[in-house]
Protein backbone atom coordinates (compact mmCIF):
# COMPACT_ATOMS: atom_id res chain seq x y z
CA UNK A 1 0.00 0.00 0.00
CA UNK A 2 1.21 3.37 -1.23
CA UNK A 3 0.13 7.02 0.48
CA UNK A 4 -1.42 9.69 -2.50
CA UNK A 5 -1.67 13.14 -1.26
CA UNK A 6 -4.79 14.81 -2.79
CA UNK A 7 -5.91 18.53 -3.09
CA UNK A 8 -9.69 19.41 -2.11
CA UNK A 9 -10.35 23.02 -3.31
CA UNK A 10 -12.57 23.65 0.34
CA UNK A 11 -10.96 21.20 2.48
CA UNK A 12 -6.97 21.13 1.40
CA UNK A 13 -4.69 18.36 1.02
CA UNK A 14 -5.55 14.91 2.33
CA UNK A 15 -3.70 11.75 1.96
CA UNK A 16 -5.51 8.19 0.47
CA UNK A 17 -4.21 4.94 0.61
CA UNK A 18 -4.54 2.48 -2.33
CA UNK A 19 -2.07 -0.35 -3.40
CA UNK A 20 0.95 1.05 -5.49
CA UNK A 21 0.21 1.83 -8.91
CA UNK A 22 -3.91 2.02 -8.32
CA UNK A 23 -3.76 5.89 -7.61
CA UNK A 24 -6.56 7.70 -9.15
CA UNK A 25 -6.55 10.79 -10.70
CA UNK A 26 -9.29 12.25 -8.93
CA UNK A 27 -11.17 11.06 -5.69
CA UNK A 28 -13.82 12.01 -3.59
CA UNK A 29 -13.04 14.12 -0.33
CA UNK A 30 -14.06 12.68 2.53
CA UNK A 31 -15.24 15.97 4.49
CA UNK A 32 -17.10 17.32 2.01
CA UNK A 33 -17.64 15.57 -1.25
CA UNK A 34 -15.66 17.02 -3.59
CA UNK A 35 -13.82 16.05 -6.65
CA UNK A 36 -9.82 16.66 -5.41
CA UNK A 37 -7.55 16.63 -7.56
CA UNK A 38 -3.74 14.11 -7.08
CA UNK A 39 -1.12 16.52 -6.01
CA UNK A 40 2.75 14.87 -6.86
CA UNK A 41 4.72 15.98 -3.94
CA UNK A 42 8.76 14.29 -2.84
CA UNK A 43 8.28 10.99 -1.40
CA UNK A 44 8.82 9.78 2.23
CA UNK A 45 11.78 7.11 1.71
CA UNK A 46 13.85 8.08 4.32
CA UNK A 47 14.31 10.42 7.21
CA UNK A 48 17.02 11.21 8.77
CA UNK A 49 17.73 11.85 12.30
CA UNK A 50 18.06 15.22 12.98
CA UNK A 51 21.48 14.63 15.23
CA UNK A 52 23.08 12.54 12.24
CA UNK A 53 22.11 15.28 9.52
CA UNK A 54 23.71 17.64 11.81
CA UNK A 55 27.24 15.10 12.36
CA UNK A 56 26.92 15.13 8.34
CA UNK A 57 26.92 18.78 7.53
CA UNK A 58 29.66 19.73 10.67
CA UNK A 59 31.71 16.50 8.54
CA UNK A 60 31.63 18.41 5.25
CA UNK A 61 31.37 21.61 6.70
CA UNK A 62 35.28 20.64 8.10
CA UNK A 63 36.71 19.04 4.79
CA UNK A 64 37.05 22.70 3.06
CA UNK A 65 37.70 24.81 6.21
CA UNK A 66 38.90 22.46 9.44
CA UNK A 67 38.21 24.30 12.96
CA UNK A 68 42.00 25.66 13.90
CA UNK A 69 42.21 25.41 17.75
CA UNK A 70 44.61 27.68 19.48
CA UNK A 71 45.43 24.84 22.63
CA UNK A 72 44.97 21.66 23.82
CA UNK A 73 41.28 21.00 25.07
CA UNK A 74 41.74 20.60 28.87
CA UNK A 75 41.47 16.69 29.92
CA UNK A 76 37.81 15.58 31.03
CA UNK A 77 38.03 14.81 35.04
CA UNK A 78 37.73 11.07 35.86
CA UNK A 79 34.03 10.38 37.56
CA UNK A 80 34.28 9.77 41.07
CA UNK A 81 33.00 6.32 42.05
CA UNK A 82 31.70 5.63 45.02
CA UNK A 83 32.92 2.67 47.14
CA UNK A 84 30.72 -0.10 47.55
CA UNK A 85 31.32 -0.68 51.07
CA UNK A 86 33.57 0.65 53.59
CA UNK A 87 35.67 -2.61 53.96
CA UNK A 88 36.47 -2.40 50.13
CA UNK A 89 38.34 0.49 50.67
CA UNK A 90 41.09 -0.61 52.65
CA UNK A 91 41.70 -3.47 50.34
CA UNK A 92 45.23 -2.74 48.26
CA UNK A 93 44.79 -1.23 44.57
CA UNK A 94 46.02 -2.87 41.10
Amino acid sequence: MATYEYRCPRDGDFEVRFPIGAAAARVTCSACGADAARVFSAPLLTRTPQSLAAAIDRTERSAETPEVVTSVPPRPRPARRRQASPALARLPRP
